[in-house]
């Protein structure tokens, strides 16, 4: 049982990716090390538990991922997906650094499986985790055990004690019981404020009683809170948030990956009115595809339906949930509660503006669009016309907010007046709103988890040794 009275080199507030990258890169350093999780140990690991994959570049082809991947593509593609919204110097340098993870990684017990195919394309540009993102942190927690690292679950930090830019102290509830801590040095990597329903309902109003957070249930924002009421700098658009296309029929917390719909750039999307109201082929998916969500968000009742045929269904991995079937499109709508009558019009109103005698391909932007629809269609654009019929309901599912502690390239949490906190850094989630204004990458949120992380531990530990 680790010793709570003694002072520690470094305390790291969290228990995901971001977190265990600090931890165990701070206590190969040579600090001690404290980690508190707030969930239960069955629970560990916050929203990193659903993930799959980490983008990253790469010049030339290796053991997990093809052809390559350089530095400015990829920040091309992150620049289109922010529309301009990020810090370049702190993006590019995120952005080489994932480079070079993968030797640390396999160190450290992470195991990788080749990219799927499919609708995602991410072969060449995503590494992904074998056994998914549970099996990652297994292997994180393995080795932050092995090493000597003490890790407390059921472990709530209440309060980052900031006296004259340094925090002082750390106040955290142990199985529901108040204790105080020390160390000399802290990393937050506790993640956003997306399961806080009232808080998030300051931005989004009553709409967030239809929103589902597709991650953990303990990502509540109480130290962002606590950090953002003592004067840390605030950087993101508490409004932006990494938000997707899920089935409707999602429990309201923790539903995961499994619920994500991918079917969005092969359907016809329409909303409780019958009508389309996007592109629903305006780039590839993983650079697409954590728009659906706020897209959703601002529809009437925050629901939507994607809607398409037996051409299409064989291309997208289908949600847990079975998809709503029927032999007509209008079958399909009395089936969705939607008026038969205008989806049937809509539909229609869409293969008359299909361009004929395009060539198909799903593997990349192919060009194939509709003329005269406002919005149209700008890829893989075909006619819905071949029975069966196959819809699914979508509501916006968050994962992350953007809100976040503004931080400098060393991971310092800095202060309202510019300065950085004298022993405060952070990784992850609770930062990520330095380099994700708006929009997401695929992958990215779990590269910027590690990058920084491993910055924040290593600038942790040599801190609290000086």
């Amino acid at each position: 049982m680790p010793d709570r009275k003694q002072t520690y080199d470094v305390l790291v507030a969290g228990g995901g990716n971001a977190a265990l990258c600090a931890a165990i890169t701070a206590r190969q350093a040579g600090a001690s090390v404290l980690l508190l999780e707030s969930a239960p140990k069955a629970f560990r690991g916050g929203n990193s538990r659903h993930t799959r994959n980490l983008r990253a570049m790469h010049d030339a082809p290796n053991a997990v991922l093809t052809d390559a991947y350089k530095e400015d593509e990829y920040w091309d593609d992150l620049l289109r997906v922010t529309g301009g919204n990020t810090n370049e110097e702190m993006a590019r340098m995120t952005i080489r650094a994932s480079s070079g993870v993968f030797d640390w990684m396999k160190a450290c017990g992470v195991r990788f499986q080749p990219s799927l195919t499919g609708t995602l394309n991410l072969g060449r540009t995503n590494a992904f985790f074998l056994g998914g993102g549970k099996a990652l942190l297994n292997a994180y927690y393995l080795t932050a055990e092995k090493l000597g690292i003490d890790i407390l679950y059921d472990t709530e930090v209440i309060s980052m004690n900031i006296d004259d830019g340094s925090v002082r102290s750390i106040d955290i509830t142990y199985r529901g019981f108040p204790e105080t801590v020390h160390a000399r040095c802290v990393v937050a990597s506790c993640g956003g404020f997306q399961a806080n329903l009232e808080w998030m309902r300051e931005f989004w109003g009553d709409a967030v009683d239809n929103f589902v957070i597709r991650g953990t249930p303990y990502n509540r924002g109480r130290v962002l809170k606590n950090l953002l009421d003592q004067g840390v700098a605030a950087i993101g658009d508490p409004t932006q948030c990494h938000a997707v296309a899920l089935d409707a029929r999602a429990p309201k917390f923790d539903g995961g990956i499994t619920t994500r719909l991918d079917s969005v750039p092969y359907s016809v999307v329409v909303n409780k009115h019958g009508d389309r109201f996007y592109d629903e082929g305006e780039d590839v998916w993983p650079k697409r595809y954590a728009i659906w969500g706020r897209l959703i968000a601002q529809q009437p009742d925050q629901i939507a339906y994607s809607i398409c045929d037996a051409k299409a269904f064989p291309l997208f991995m289908p949600s847990v949930y079975p998809a709503i079937k029927a032999d007509s499109v209008g079958e399909l709508a009395v089936k969705m509660k939607l008026d038969p009558a205008k989806v049937i019009a809509t539909v229609d109103a869409y293969n008359a503006a299909v361009v004929p005698g395009q060539s198909f391909d799903n593997l990349k932007l192919d060009g194939n669009r509709t003329e005269g629809l406002a919005p149209n269609k700008t890829n893989w654009a075909r006619t819905v016309d071949k029975g069966p019929f196959y819809g699914y309901p979508l509501r916006p599912g968050i994962t992350f907010t953007y809100l976040s502690v503004k931080v400098n390239d060393k991971a310092q949490v800095l202060m309202e007046n510019g300065q950085p906190a004298g022993n405060l850094f952070a990784s992850g989630e609770i930062m990520s709103g330095n380099i994700l204004g708006k929009g997401y990458l695929a992958g990215f949120g779990m590269t910027i988890g590690t990058v920084f992380g491993r910055i924040a531990g290593q600038e942790a530990a040599r801190r609290a040794r000086n």
